[in-house]
């Protein structure tokens, strides 16, 4: 299990107004070395939790920073009432 506070942001240029939060690079570098069933991309199958919601996900690797990235749905960002740019705490169970 992962434990950290990050910024919840919005993926530049796009249209759909993707919402990410990023794994910081030593969760994320755990991550890869202990999770040897990857998905597509590259991709980890997770349960995150951000304040009482939970919900089943994968997070994707960024190569860019080498870290993971986290997607938010808005469905999540309703009930938590986050917006891009606050600070949240969230909780990461990975499986394999």
């Amino acid at each position: 299990m992962y434990r950290f506070k990050a910024k919840l942001w919005i993926w530049p240029g796009g249209t759909a107004n993707w919402h990410f939060i990023t794994v910081p690079k030593k969760e994320s570098a755990d991550i890869k070395s202990k999770i040897k069933l990857r998905r597509g991309f590259g991709s980890v199958k997770v349960e995150a939790q951000l304040g009482k919601t939970k919900w089943e996900t994968s997070i994707f690797p960024d190569s860019r920073s080498g870290t993971y990235l986290l997607p938010v749905k808005a469905k999540v960002r309703r009930e938590e009432g986050i917006d891009a740019g606050e600070e949240v705490a969230v909780v990461l169970k990975t499986e394999g």
